[in-house]
Parts: C-alpha cells; sequence; structure tokens
C-alpha cells in the first residue's frame, strides 16, 4: 500500500472526549468574538446617536424630524447586533459574556436615556430601559431558523446604573452648549398647579377666578436642577462592597458626575454675572475661540 504521507489519526479510548473539548472551545470563542464585535458595533452606533442629539435645543419635547431620520440607521444597526447575539446569551452564558456585551449596552443606555430627557425631562427608568433592549433583541431570525421569542438580551442593574452615569455628561455638554448659543439655561415648560381656595375666595364670583396668579404657575425645572437631582440620588445609593462595578461607580463615575455638575454651575454663573454687561441681542462669535472655550465643558 502507498504511503500517502499524513500521520496516522491517534487512535484511544479519550479522543472522543478530547474531541468534544475542542468543539466546546471552538464554540465559545466564535461566540465571545461574535459579542465582542456586536458590543462594539453597538457602541459606536450609540455614540453617533448621541451626537445628533445633541443638536436638540429644546428639553421637553419631541425632537426635531430631522434628527429620528438621521438615527434611523444607527437604530436599526443596533437593533441588528442586539437580535444576532440573543441567543448566545442565555442561561448561564449571560453570566459568562457579561464583560463582553457591557460596553455596548452602558453606550446603549447612555443614548437612549438621553433621547428619553429630551422629549420628556424625566429619567428612564430601569424597567423601561430593560424592556427597550428585550424589543430590540426580537430581531428577524435568521435564513433556516425559526424566530426565538424567548432569547433577549439581559441588561444588568449595574450596566443601567453606570450608563446613568455617562448621560450626565451629555446632558452638561447639552447645557453648556444651549447658554452659548441661546443665551440661557435649558429648561422645561411652566406648569400649572392647583391652588386650594380659602373661605374667603370662596365668596368671589367665577368670573374674579379664570384669571391666572402667579401662584398658579410652577417654575420650569431647569436642566442643572434634575443634574443635582441625579447626583443626590446616586450619592445616596448604597451599593454592595465587593463587585467590581462598585469600584468603578466610586472612583470614576462619580467624580466625573459632580464636575460636570460643577461645570455646568460654573457656566450658569458666567451667564448670569456677565449677562448684563453684554448688549441687548448679543450672540457669540460662532466663529471665535471662545466659542471652542465655551464647548470645553
Amino acid at each position: 500500500m502507498a504511503d500517502t504521507g499524513k500521520p496516522e489519526q491517534p487512535t484511544g479510548p479519550f479522543i472522543a472526549m478530547f474531541e468534544g473539548f475542542r468543539k466546546e472551545l471552538d464554540e465559545h470563542h466564535d461566540r465571545r468574538e461574535r459579542i465582542i464585535k456586536a458590543s462594539r458595533d453597538i457602541t459606536a452606533s450609540s455614540k453617533k446617536i448621541i451626537f445628533t442629539l445633541q443638536r436638540v435645543r429644546n428639553v421637553g419635547q419631541p425632537v426635531p424630524p430631522f434628527v429620528n431620520k438621521s438615527n434611523a440607521q444607527y437604530w436599526e444597526t443596533i437593533q441588528k447586533q442586539y437580535s444576532s447575539i440573543a441567543a448566545d446569551l442565555q442561561s448561564l452564558n449571560a453570566h459568562r459574556y457579561a464583560h463582553n456585551i457591557t460596553g455596548g449596552n452602558q453606550e446603549f443606555i447612555e443614548a437612549l436615556s438621553f433621547h428619553h430627557y429630551l422629549e420628556t425631562q424625566s429619567l428612564i427608568s430601569y424597567d423601561e430601559a430593560k424592556a427597550k433592549i428585550e424589543s430590540l433583541s426580537k430581531g428577524e431570525a435568521k435564513e433556516g431558523e425559526a424566530l426565538q421569542k424567548d432569547h433577549v438580551v439581559p441588561l444588568t442593574p449595574e450596566d443601567y446604573i453606570l450608563g446613568i452615569c455617562d448621560m450626565t455628561g451629555e446632558l452638561m455638554r447639552f447645557s453648556v452648549t444651549s447658554m452659548a448659543t441661546n443665551g440661557k439655561l435649558p429648561a422645561g415648560r411652566a406648569k400649572a398647579v392647583p391652588v386650594s381656595k380659602s373661605p374667603a375666595d370662596a365668596d368671589k364670583m367665577d368670573v374674579d377666578s379664570q384669571a391666572p396668579t402667579p401662584a398658579e404657575t410652577q417654575a420650569p425645572r431647569t436642566v442643572l436642577d434634575d443634574l443635582r437631582s441625579i447626583r443626590l440620588q446616586l450619592e445616596m445609593f448604597e451599593a454592595p462592597y465587593g463587585p467590581k462595578w462598585v469600584s468603578e461607580l466610586e472612583t470614576k463615575k462619580m467624580p466625573v458626575l459632580r464636575e460636570c455638575v460643577d461645570k455646568v454651575e460654573k457656566a450658569l454663573y458666567g451667564l448670569t454675572v456677565r449677562g448684563s454687561e453684554r448688549p441687548k441681542g448679543w450672540m457669540p462669535d460662532m466663529s471665535s475661540d471662545r466659542r471652542a472655550e465655551v464647548e470645553s465643558f
């Protein structure tokens, strides 16, 4: 029989077992690479969504149509990436590969919460953010595969909290840019609040009560008010000692959050104190170095 030059395959009772190990390791590495790639794509698309949202100048109103149109492609990319890895993050794999998807989840929460705040001037809840990722995970099935509606990408409370911390940086940039271009701190709309009538007001005619009084109008909340509220709530938050994300929250995220609030306060202070020295109708020179300094906040 002619020698083919190929080495003989070893035989033994343990060969099949090691072949199974090799298959499991190959599947692990392939799954890990898919999740890492998806996380990077989600991060990149989320950043582009944030960049477009920074062009908005109003709070508590639907974002302009051009923003939704520009971001539609990025939302579609995020949906495709989440749906492509939903099956890879089930059961024990959700914990095994949590550190591979955490970067994408945090960046997506930053973009999602920023968009939600601009429209509602409120903070998106954990349940709402989790439901949003679940809906994005249920994408179209691949060719020859059935749609697995139970396969969703999990969102941990840790990723949600860290993503909210990052979102405060976008609120800081949004506030400083708005003050530089509009000359005022962005705020929501004034709300009417009911006022209880005193016994003396009961004898008044209805026509007299139709005119609104100053007490019936509540001053609108500013972005700085909301930043201070977020800072207060996170400073009151007692995270369990030990996990790595707690150290990241206390040593990295919280100092940056406090710095963001300080920058908005200093920018508002400069606008308030020096604002009276500027002529009526003054607007900053968009091509000057001063605008670049303002945006550096």
